[in-house]
Formats: C-alpha cells, structure tokens, sequence
C-alpha cells in the first residue's frame, strides 16, 4: 500500500474524512445522515431544488428517518446540502446514489448516473474515493462510470479509487436499516475495495467484500431477482388454485412447516417499487449483448406484471354479479402504496389496477390511502377520500384491498362493504367472510 493509501485510510478509520452523497432520496439520504450522526461533515447534492430547499430548513421528507435528526444535523451543519456540486472536491469520498429507472420499452436507463458522474469528474481529485449504489446492470462501474470520471485525466485504481456497493434499503422495514444491514462492496482492484469497506464500515459493522464491481453488481440482481421468481411462482400458483378450488394462503402457510427446503412466498396483486420490477429488465438487456436470453426470469417478470389485469378480471367479475351496470358501478380502491405501512408510490401494483379499471368507463373510482394523499392517472386526479367509516363504506359497489396497511380497520371495512376482493388476505381474521373473495382462495 502506498503512503497516500495509508494517509487515506487513516483519516476514515479516524472519522476525519468528508463524504459526499449524490442523489438525496431513499437511499442517498438515510445514508448521508448516518455519517452526519458520527460526526462527519457530509455534503448532500441533489438536481431537485425542492429536496435541497426542504433539507436546508430542516425537513424531513424521507418515512424512514426521525424528522429530529434531519433538523438536528442541519442545524449543527454536519449535513450541507446543495444542488451546486463544487463541494466535491472537499470530499474524500463520494457515494453515488441516484435513480436507475427503465425506458418505456423496458431497457435500463443510467442517464442519472451518467449526469452524476460526469458531474464528479468536474471537481475530481487524487486520492478520492467514488462508489456507486445504484442498482445497475454488470459493467456499469467499469465500462461508464470509470471513463466518465477519468475524463478528469486522472487514472482510476491509481490516482482515484472506484467501487461498487450495492444499497439494500427495505422501506418500511422497522429491523433492518442503513446502519445495521450488512453491505457488499466490490473494487475496481484491492485498494479501492478495501477503502470503500473501511468507508463503510464507519456507519456499517458487517462488510462483505467481493473480488470485483461486476461481483457486486450481478449479487444485487440475484438478490432481487430471487423474490421476482419466487413471488412469480406463487401467483402463478395463485390463479391456478382459484381454478381448482384450492386456497394458495392455506397451502403456503402448510408448506412453510417445513423447517428446511422452503421459504414462504405470498400472492398479491403484483409487485412494486424500485427494484424488483425492474432488475429482470436490466439483466435480461445486458444478457442479450452476450447471445443469451434469460427465459424463465423474463417470464417470471411477466407474471408478476399481469397480476393487475387478473385483479381488474376479479373486480369486473364482483360487479357482474350485481345489479348494477358497469357504467355505473362505484369502486373504492384501498391502499396505493406499493407495499403496507409506506408512503411510497413507485411502480404500485394498485396504481395500475386503479389504471386498467378506468378504461372501463366505471362512473367512480375512489381510493383511500392514509399515506398517499394524492395520485394522478393519465393527467386527471383520481378522488381520495380523507377517512373510511361504515357509511362510506356501503355506497361502494365493490372494495379492493390492494396494500394492507395496519392502519385498516378490517373489521368495519368487512362489516360494511357490499363486496370486498381482498389481494392480500388482509381479511384473514374475519369471522364472517361471505362478502370476501380472497385472490386464490379457490371461490
């Protein structure tokens, strides 16, 4: 190891290093307070001028972070953030933690961190260290992100240290967070590897290291794709015991009796948020450049996007049974978010049920979501309502338990509602259950 290595690593396992965050949303910033927690002056820098406004004043915007630490760490100016990147130049180590979305047809978009990085390579600097976080196809750390930053004329590995290590954020999830959940981290040679745990391991205890970026890249994808094939199967499972007249949530709850060989999975009426909808895509782009096409995990992928249209055939089915034309039926959608107790929105499954049941000219569809206050469908506002009661209750047609959050009084909404298609089984402990068809119960 070299003596500017030596320096380097010193100062982060003294906690007298600068870090930078990029991109402040979900996994940015829970990650860049953690370090502004220990002390550490940590520079936030984000394109959304309403992020750096509400942060600069002290405001949280993150569920999964204490509003008084945001306030606390702003004001004690431990965490500075800004859109202006200047600041990366103070730094000695800069994490990358922007979107990774994909294009209309499905391929990976990386535009974000191509703009991040080219951004960084602006104010690089000997003896810096860069690591990537956003979830990405393998090559990303090497074959864009590395050449961006070495537009700077300084050599990677050599002048300027490189990893990746993927975030493994769980919305929601009140166990396992940024500062207790084990990380992988992978250089682009030992040095950088062996800086980007030490980085870590300031806010992190459990550091696994891999041999290279692309090992840590291709461990984010099975990780995630892992529960698309599994969650893909149980629906498949799903809809084939609603043909049977089988119940799935009886069946899975048997099977997990045993204590080696199975993990439980559960139906639902598709998935969400970031990543999980979307690694198959990346992997499945990537693989074609190598003369490969990743069958069974696009098609799992593919199951999984048409649970909505078999809860929208559900929906239908409930109202035909009725007297009521569909023209004038009246829907109330409970739960938008993408999975319980979240306010996050991203890719919900509920958003594209709330989509498919529009186009079929239903004269109302209500939503209510205690987290969600509001949500637009093809440029229109879809009506929310403020609270549920039991007279509210009864004047829908049919009610559609889409995320099932704690928050739910199952009990009243069971009592009231003239029918229930319940995707969650959310109405388990429901006595009375003449008015609920559950997805896979097999009625």
């Amino acid at each position: 190891m070299e003596e500017k290595q030596k320096e380097l690593l010193e100062l982060i396992k003294s906690k007298k290093v600068k870090v930078g965050v990029v991109g402040l949303g979900y996994v940015g910033l829970p990650l860049a307070i953690e370090f502004a927690k220990q002390g550490i002056l940590t520079y936030g820098f984000d394109v959304d001028t309403n992020k750096i406004e509400k942060l600069s004043s002290g405001i949280n915007y993150i569920q999964d972070i204490d509003d008084d630490i945001v306030e606390q760490v702003v004001a004690e100016e431990k965490l500075i953030v800004s859109s202006d990147f200047s600041n990366i130049a103070e730094c000695d180590g800069v994490f990358i933690c922007v979107p990774t979305p994909f294009t209309p047809s499905k391929d990976p978009d990386i535009s974000y961190i191509v703009n991040a990085s080219e951004e960084i390579s602006k104010f690089l600097r000997k003896n810096q260290i860069i690591i990537l976080k956003s979830t990405t196809f393998p090559g990303t750390t090497e074959e864009y992100v590395k050449p961006i930053l070495e537009k700077s004329n300084l050599a990677a590995g050599i002048d300027f240290y490189l990893a990746f290590s993927p975030e493994r954020i769980d919305p929601g999830n009140k166990t396992w967070k940024t500062d207790n959940t084990p990380v992988v981290v992978g250089g682009l040679n030992s040095i950088s590897t062996e800086l980007a745990a030490a980085f870590h391991n300031i806010v992190v205890k459990h550091i696994k290291q891999v041999s290279t970026p692309k090992i840590a890249e291709m461990e984010k994808l099975l990780e995630n794709i892992f529960r698309s094939v599994n969650i893909a199967l149980v629906n498949e499972m799903a809809q084939l015991c609603d043909r049977l007249g089988i119940n799935i949530w009886e069946v899975v709850d048997a099977a997990s009796t045993k204590p080696f060989g199975f993990m439980p999975f559960y139906p639902g009426p598709g998935i969400g948020g970031h990543c999980i909808l979307i690694d198959p895509y990346y992997l499945a782009w990537k693989a074609r450049e190598f003369d490969f096409v990743t069958n069974f995990i696009q098609l799992s992928a593919e199951i999984n996007e048409d649970m909505p249209f078999y809860v929208e055939s559900m929906v239908i089915k409930e109202i035909a049974k009725q007297e009521v034309a569909l023209k004038n039926a009246k829907i109330l959608i409970l739960g938008m978010a993408f999975k319980k107790d979240v306010d996050d929105l991203r890719h919900s499954p509920a958003l594209k049920v709330a989509e498919l049941l529009t186009k079929n000219n239903i004269s109302q569809i209500d939503y209510y979501d205690p987290y969600i206050p509001s949500i637009f469908l093809n440029g229109q506002k879809v009506h929310s309502l403020t609270e549920i009661n039991s007279k509210l209750l009864k004047q829908y047609d049919v009610c559609v338990i889409t995320t099932d959050h704690s928050a739910f009084d199952y009990e009243v909404i069971a009592n009231n509602s003239k029918v229930i298609v319940d995707t969650r089984n959310a109405c388990k402990n429901i006595k009375q259950r003449d008015n609920i068809v559950l997805l896979g119960e097999g009625k």
